[in-house]
């Protein structure tokens, strides 16, 4: 078996071991598991089905993972996106008022656009389209979208009718235990403890255990059904005018999301050949791509790889072996499903805040010294949140983006990309 595995994934050669392959998995699944009790209660606020969500989770991200280690020999784990599933579920599904199905259909485009994308010269083509800085934009506007989302389900910020926003209640104990959830998660994380996110949610989960928040009901079961969400995506439903820019921003956050956090990895695990090139990038691609398609048949909004995965990394992980490794752990994960069931929606509260946290950092990247790229992006930023949708807030930065460079003489700036993207979303401002 040793001889199999290490030809099978070249692990001799990157000089790693089967030892450090496994551990190096057990890591990044620790660090990246806290989605198998987020995303499903995500989606259910979404009006799907809890357990079978929480199957769906499982299933979508261990086959992306397999996929990725088995095809492109690469050491990353793959999940539902954290951000898109907020997207999926806030915007689309409760503010657009789109069912479940029909955001299914549209992240299933989303998918299969992204895969033409990564087999094509297309990828090339929209990486020089899009300014760095509004790539930059993205992310960091997501990450403020996903914070506003963990506030509002800790119950940490709420409603009021004259300032909008106020402060909560702390006098509730779910406000407090979001609040330590998020403390915890950040001590933990900062003092570098492996699976700080998870550690956090689970402490939290303990403590309203004893407070009779929650009730216990076992350690392992067998799986929900995953049939009130299997196979039930809606594509026709999703072929709407009004569903454009919902389909450009999947694909843009997925892509950008995707491509960044590759390289990255590539970066940390050496997998840079002599001649500067990546190795076996576009196979890690198609992989991710392909996992967002079929991830859609389990009711999972865009499967995409994970940032987590250079925790792995660090831990010793060069080759798809340890991508397997965590693949096949989520599959086990599928009988946990009691023990993921008592998890309260503020315990994951601090999960959302802290990954938003971490979203932050790319706004250090921004070029300030042209005017005319970074108001866009700093609109970006601020839009996303402030209009409580991911497609709004991108389509704002566009717009800004060409109009400000068409009438500041900067008309040479504009290539074909972001003029198609910005008449678009005019277009849907105008007329949607």
């Amino acid at each position: 078996m040793y001889d199999f595995l290490d030809k099978k994934f070249s692990i001799s050669s990157n000089l790693s071991t089967v030892q450090k392959e496994i551990t190096a998995g057990f890591t990044t699944f620790i660090t990246m598991a806290y989605i198998i009790i987020v995303n499903p209660m995500m989606m259910s606020n979404a009006g799907m089905d809890y357990g079978a969500s929480f199957v769906g989770t499982c299933l979508a991200a261990a086959i992306a993972c397999i996929v990725m280690g088995w095809y492109a020999n690469w050491p990353v784990g793959l999940a539902p996106g954290m951000g898109l599933n907020a997207f999926f579920t806030y915007t689309v599904v409760g503010e657009m008022g789109y069912s479940w199905e029909i955001a299914l259909g549209a992240v299933f485009i989303s998918g299969v656009l992204f895969f033409l994308i990564s087999v094509t010269k297309l990828r090339r083509w929209i990486l020089d389209s899009i300014p760095l800085n509004m790539r930059i934009a993205m992310g960091v506007g997501v990450g403020l979208f996903i914070c506003f989302v963990g506030l509002k389900i800790g119950g940490i910020i709420i409603q009021n009718d004259a300032t909008y926003l106020t402060i909560g209640d702390f006098k509730k104990t779910e406000t407090i235990l979001a609040s330590l959830s998020f403390i915890l998660i950040a001590i933990l994380s900062i003092r570098k403890v492996p699976g700080s996110i998870l550690i956090g949610i689970i402490i939290v989960t303990l403590i309203s255990l004893a407070l009779g928040k929650v009730e216990f009901n076992g350690f392992l079961s067998s799986p929900p059904s995953i049939a009130p969400i299997f196979l039930k995506l809606d594509i026709l439903g999703a072929f709407d005018v009004a569903m454009i820019s919902v389909i450009i921003s999947f694909l843009f956050v997925n892509f950008f999301d995707t491509t960044g956090t590759l390289i990255g990895v590539a970066n940390q695990s050496n997998l840079k050949q002599e001649n500067g090139e990546i190795r076996n990038l576009n196979k890690a691609l198609k992989a991710d791509s392909s996992s967002s398609i079929f991830g859609t048949l389990f009711g999972c909004s865009p499967v995409t790889s994970y940032v987590e995965s250079i925790s792995g990394v660090e831990a010793g992980g060069r080759t798809g072996l340890t991508a397997t490794v965590v693949g096949l752990l989520f599959l086990l994960a599928i009988f946990a499903s009691p023990v993921a069931s008592i998890v309260p929606p503020y315990a994951t509260a601090g999960a959302l805040l802290f990954v938003s946290m971490l979203m932050f950092a790319g706004i250090k990247l921004i070029d300030w010294s042209d005017l005319t790229d970074v108001i866009p992006s700093l609109l970006t930023v601020i839009a996303i949140p402030l209009t409580f949708s991911i497609a709004d807030g991108i389509g704002i930065g566009f717009v800004s983006l060409l109009l400000i460079k068409f009438f500041t003489g900067r008309f040479k700036d504009l290539n074909p990309g972001i003029i198609f993207i910005g008449v678009i979303f005019i277009l849907k401002f105008m007329y949607l």
